[in-house]
């Protein structure tokens, strides 16, 4: 490979892991430690810049087709309207309640907004298996109760009567038909309560509601995660205009205006609310049409052959937490077989699912400082666990770097999603970009490879800023409650 291809690429990396050339003492070691031969096994994880710009291209096309078709022929992305049509302006006061539902445990939150702080109670309720298991109307009224007993526990009882407008995460597939209107697709994550897929879950909540007297609640809006990203963040910093999910899976929002979406045009005109909507661009699924093929390697691809759904999510499957650490796995594996790692060892790393994504944040983390990264012994207790024996110098350094490449990459191809978003925004002043997940949160340097390639990609005076947005399934339910009943209130005055 070129050198100069080689210095694009490794050039937001360490560099002990940089060209052929650099030899610049980093972490203990430079890049001769690694072998020409692991090098070029991993070289196909490589991603140019000009790879990159195609990525961005073959994105704004899908972007382009799921605003404008309500059902996309083909396998583009969604692009799905969240009914969300502003960010907070610093002037939401009150207590608002949020429900966030994702699982067995589902969350209880009352939220004082004052401005721009809050104040948060928060207690974690259990859903029994048999209720999980029973009909709809025990699981809501069982939600219903634990609603009730929270208020009275956490409410003084003089506040107790008036009505909490509240906001509703639900993580399930869900098609969101209006701010207050989602339609259970089916089930997931062993839930098989009756009587709910194809209903409004609003509706459902509402009417457990109802049948409790000690409960007056408004549901005020319903959002998945990604939407609560964007708007816990924008409670904060009001340039917030995207959200991006990057953790176990990945899916990104971000604000649009209404005459971008011709799939909406006579919907919302003239109704007396801001000419913008977020939209949930569920873009895991980008590259579900083949156009990332270019960049698929034969690891990518072994990936999503054993998968739970092959095909799908080909996005998610390059860069998310789910994915990583068994993308490492595999690299590690063939390196093994090719008996550069391991002595060739191979039959403890060839075990599916045994080097998970947390085990890539540790390794990285510890060649980041100098001191461990001279011992390994971080990677030597990771591998030791695996069952590998006899490791050596050299295999702790190849394992750090294959974490690397791949870890990279996910970074870059993020990083080019991001930058499409913002370059269509193109807003003239600095953008905000809200970002939760475990891979932000935990990975060592993620965060700064997405900000040095989003500033190559980026057009000439576009500007923007990553923050870590934290709790959008708990303060930004809330927050998206408190934005709808202000909008709310607003257009009853402009009627008065």
């Amino acid at each position: 490979m070129p050198a100069g291809v080689l210095g694009d690429v490794y050039g937001s990396m360490f560099k002990w892991l940089v060209s052929f050339t650099d030899t610049r003492m980093v972490a203990g070691f430079d890049s001769s430690v690694i072998n020409e031969k692991v090098k070029k096994v991993c070289e196909c994880l490589v991603v140019t810049n000009d790879q990159l710009q195609k990525v961005m291209a073959l994105m704004h096309n899908a972007m382009e087709k799921g605003l404008q078709e309500e059902q996309p022929a083909g396998k583009y992305l969604k692009m799905l309207p969240s009914y969300v049509r502003a960010v907070p302006n610093g002037t939401e006061f009150g207590d608002f309640l949020a429900l966030d539902l994702g699982g067995t445990n589902f969350r209880v939150l009352l939220i004082r907004l004052r401005g721009r702080e809050a104040e948060m109670i928060t207690k974690v309720y259990e859903i029994p298996v048999s209720v999980m298991r029973g009909s709809g109307a025990a699981l809501f009224d069982h939600i219903a109760k634990c609603i009730e007993d929270f208020i009275k526990d956490q409410v003084q009882e003089q506040d107790r009567r008036k009505t909490f407008n509240l906001g509703f995460t639900f993580s399930f597939p869900c098609s969101i038909e209006g701010l207050t209107k989602g339609v259970l697709i089916h089930w997931s994550k062993g839930f098989t309560a009756t009587g709910v897929e194809g209903k409004d879950v609003v509706a459902l909540l509402k009417e457990a509601c109802r049948k409790r007297s000690n409960v007056n609640v408004d549901v005020s809006a319903i959002l998945n995660d990604t939407v609560g990203t964007l708007m816990a963040c924008a409670f904060k910093e009001n340039t917030c205009q995207m959200g991006v999910i990057l953790g176990t899976g990945t899916n990104a929002c971000y604000m649009e205006k209404l005459q971008n979406i011709p799939k909406m045009k006579g919907q919302w005109e003239n109704d007396g609310y801001p000419d913008d909507v977020i939209i949930n661009m569920e873009w895991g699924a980008f590259g579900d049409d083949g156009c990332l093929e270019f960049l698929q390697t034969k690891y990518d691809r072994e990936i999503d052959q054993k998968s739970v759904n092959p095909g799908v999510h080909i996005f998610e499957k390059m860069i998310s937490g789910m994915y990583m650490g068994e993308l490492v796995r595999i690299l590690l594996e063939e390196l093994a077989r090719e008996k550069l790692i391991f002595k060739g060892q191979v039959d403890a790393i060839s075990k599916r699912e045994c080097f998970p994504t947390k085990y890539v944040s540790d390794i990285e983390t510890e060649m980041e400082d100098v001191a461990k990264a001279k011992h390994c012994a971080k990677t030597r207790e990771i591998l030791t666990e695996i069952g590998i024996k006899d490791i050596t110098d050299e295999d702790c350094q190849s394992v750090a770097y294959a974490c690397t490449m791949v870890s990279t990459r996910a970074a870059y191809l993020t990083a080019a999603g991001i930058s499409q978003v913002l370059n269509r925004m193109n807003r003239p002043y600095k953008v905000t970009v809200g970002i939760d997940g475990s891979v932000y949160r935990f990975h060592p340097f993620f965060k700064r490879l997405l900000e040095e390639k989003i500033n190559v990609l980026i057009s000439k005076g576009v500007r923007y800023q990553l923050m870590l947005s934290k709790d959008g399934s708990g303060i930004g339910a809330a927050v998206v409650a408190a934005v709808a009943t202000r909008m709310r209130k607003e257009k009853e005055r402009k009627r008065a």
